[in-house]
């Protein structure tokens, strides 16, 4: 058979530079062309790599001028990445622009050919598979493909799996595993009863339990007695928390006790403590065993034998193997270069990496299909805008810019940009955002559907604004859309005309997940004019000061706002024996009892003298609730010997339901509760659009509440796209 994308030509080789380069300034890319091609549209540059040794040399000679701007216009086509495609500081004031948006591929993959996919003659392989897809499981030798050895899987890790991995027709299967996802258990079984627990135990005779060991716990059920443990056993498993995941490989298995030893501790041990349910989860993958679904795979990395089980035919499938470990693009100390239009796909790590530049564009570009993040960027005036990221083994775009100490901003921009289905191997802390640094901003993107974080940011100075966020923390708990914490100095931030809807286990009533989550004192911070419906607790404001929450609008919400003073009570609170806190240390570091810190954040350089464990100056203003059935707001016991000190004010509480006794019992001045009239105003509130009309009952009742813009939240329509999603 010949593949219909036989058009991949390698891209990595330095190709022939044409002496006689023309000085126009721009230049054309085509995978068809020849190596002896000049750049001219009739006689194209083979491929990226060519075109920027082309314009290095031209510069070099003179035949260009050093700062001569260059576009280069790549022809639509299918290009394979065997190596990184680098730019540095000598590639600056070039464009490289798809023809047509979208037609250009940039792909760290290999196709395989449907034609050298087999039956399975291995008795031994055929005999562990399940007797009713034994005949529907195939076989592709990989030997041709890849000549090295393939790296083993440790015995734990977090995150991104080693490599490589299958994808068929732009999807990525599943390595084979148990439960399969499309079962009631919707993929996870769970275990509650734990043998040893692998945490240190003082009084052990035994010297390797006196430290932090592997764990051991029973198993109800004679599944891994199918397994060949010998051969492997990996499980991915939320092991005390449910914000800590990790992958573990199983050391034995009794059957008789039906107890599985692991061979690797887990940092908080097995059910080590946790707020969430008693029972733990996990499930099993890399097991041949267990290859019995449409999608499922498994390599014998021993032998270079890939076993899968196919969606589709495979002669009319597009089967791709990522190889590829590194960036397909690398973007180093460069200024000024734009990626326009372009399609990057996989990679068995991050995609697209941009280090120590400035002035660097990417517009309208497809990153999909790839194992770690799709951009990784560090440096100033990035743009990141337009852009679709999807199918991501771990987070979306990481920014990181502008100068903490000196609070200069890196006027960084993420715009507009649609964020999907990631944290598919890294399933906590792998944000569809994340921001440190200073002066970055946020604006008009679309995150949705991930097991974590949406939004997760550190450092000063950065806004987030226009943003819908919806499915995400769907996996996990005590977590946030939008995180943050354990920080006095994460200051100036501002997160106003948000949507965040339908977090979790929304329809529930769980209090796990929050819209908001400043975490474990993090101050600073200026949430305004936000709209969350449907999420378990809107804000948590974690024992942090100076947070200012006003004219928000909360929605069928259990709790509004969770406010507690977990630093007038947790032994934590900075202490240098838990790792993470040191919360004045942090401070200290970035001097921030000397300009510009003491005079842009005057209440962070008193704190010592000022009450420090106490959540002071953080008020709530100007908010509405709407069906908080639990509460519109939970207070912890030291925060109501507090509360007057803080500023709580002009708040309304429309009930959909009498308030129930205990929550009565909890009323706190600052807060007016009404019961709803019915229609409150909003444009149509059935289906989502939480547009407040001249006359809605929300602005008679609530003097000085500011409308939000929400036709503004979300995509916006721009050059590089004509629709929106689901429209």
């Amino acid at each position: 058979m010949v593949s219909k994308f036989s058009g991949y030509i390698y891209l990595g080789a330095l190709c022939f530079i044409a002496s006689n380069l023309h000085a126009a300034e721009t230049y054309f890319v085509s995978v068809s062309a020849s190596k002896e091609g000049d750049g001219s549209e009739k006689r194209p540059f083979q491929n990226l790599v060519s075109a920027r040794d082309a314009i290095r040399e031209a510069r070099k000679s003179g035949k260009m001028a050093a700062d001569s701007p260059v576009t280069v216009i790549i022809k639509p086509g299918i290009f394979r990445i065997e190596k990184s495609v680098s730019f540095g500081k000598q590639d600056g004031g070039v464009t490289y622009r798809a023809e047509k948006p979208g037609s250009v591929v940039l792909s760290g993959g290999t196709i395989l050919e449907g034609e050298k996919f087999d039956s399975i003659s291995d008795k031994e392989v055929f005999n562990r598979l399940d007797d009713s897809i034994r005949d529907k499981v195939l076989v592709y030798d990989l030997s041709p493909i890849i000549s090295g050895p393939l790296p083993p899987f440790p015995n734990s890790f977090k995150g991104t799996p080693p490599g490589p991995w299958l994808y068929s027709n732009g999807r990525q299967m599943t390595l084979a595993r148990w439960p399969n996802v499309d079962g009631e258990s919707k993929g996870w079984t769970s275990f509650s009863k734990v043998i040893d627990n692998g945490l240190p135990n003082p009084q052990a005779e035994d010297s390797a339990l006196r430290k932090l060991h592997p764990g051991a716990f029973v198993f109800d059920s004679d599944r891994p007695g199918k397994w060949d443990i010998e051969s492997g056993a990996w499980l991915l498993g939320y092991w005390t928390h449910d914000w800590s995941d990790e992958v573990i490989k199983i050391d034995s298995y009794s059957p008789a006790e039906k107890v599985i030893r692991l061979a690797a501790s887990h940092g908080y041990g097995l059910k080590g403590g946790t707020w969430g349910s008693s029972e733990r989860r996990f499930f099993a993958q890399n097991i041949l065993e267990e290859l019995d679904s449409p999608g499922e795979w498994y390599i014998d990395r021993g032998s270079k034998k890939l076993y899968f089980y196919p969606l589709n035919p495979v002669s009319e499938s597009n089967v791709v193997l990522a190889t590829l470990t590194k960036p397909i693009v690398h973007i180093e100390g460069c200024e000024d270069l734009k990626l326009s239009g372009l399609k990057l796909e996989y990679t068995h790590g991050d995609c697209l990496k941009i280090s120590k530049s400035r002035s660097i564009e990417v517009l309208g570009c497809q990153l999909s299909n790839i194992a770690g993040t799709a951009i990784s960027a560090n440096g100033n005036e990035l743009t990141i805008r337009s852009c679709d990221l999807f199918n991501l083994g771990r987070g979306g775009i990481s920014v990181s810019g502008g100068d903490r100490a000196s609070l200069v901003r890196s006027e960084n921009l993420i715009a507009n940009n649609h964020i999907h289905h990631y944290g598919i191997f890294q399933r906590t802390y792998a944000a569809g955002i994340s921001v440190s640094g200073c002066g970055t901003t946020v604006r008009n993107n679309l995150v949705h559907d991930a097991p974590h974080n949406a939004i997760k940011y550190g450092g000063n100075e950065h806004l987030f604004e226009k943003n819908e966020v919806h499915h995400v923390v769907m996996e996990t708990g005590d977590s946030g859309a939008f995180y943050t914490g354990r920080d006095w100095t994460s200051q100036g931030n501002i997160l106003r005309h948000n949507y965040i809807h339908h977090l979790g286990d929304y329809s529930s009533g769980s209090t796990h997940t929050m819209g908001i989550y400043l975490d474990d004192c993090d101050s600073g911070d200026t949430l305004e004019g936000n709209i969350l419906y449907k999420v378990g607790r809107a804000f948590l404001i974690g024992g942090g000061r100076d947070n200012p929450i006003r004219n928000n609008l909360v929605i069928d919400c259990p709790v509004g706002i969770h406010l507690d003073s977990r630093g007038m009570s947790w032994k934590q609170w900075n202490n240098p024996k838990y790792g993470g806190w040191n919360l004045e240390e942090k401070a200290r570091k970035l001097k921030y009892q000397s300009p510009p810190w003491s005079e842009r954040y005057p209440n962070l350089a008193k704190i010592m003298s000022d009450s420090p464990q106490e959540p002071l100056y953080t008020s709530i203003e100007t908010n509405v609730f709407i069906g908080s059935v639990k509460s519109p707001y939970n207070f912890d016991g030291n925060t109501k010997k507090i509360l007057s000190k803080l500023k709580v004010d002009n708040n309304l509480v429309i009930l959909k339901e009498e308030l129930s006794e205990e929550a009565k019992a909890r009323k706190a001045s600052g807060f007016e509760f009404v019961k709803s009239p019915g229609d409150l105003g909003f444009a149509d509130f059935e289906t989502g659009d939480f547009t407040l009309k001249d006359d809605s009952f929300v602005l008679q009742k609530v003097p000085g509440f500011k409308r939000i813009p929400f036709g503004e939240i979300g995509l916006k329509v721009d050059d590089f796209r004509k629709t929106l999603p689901g429209k």
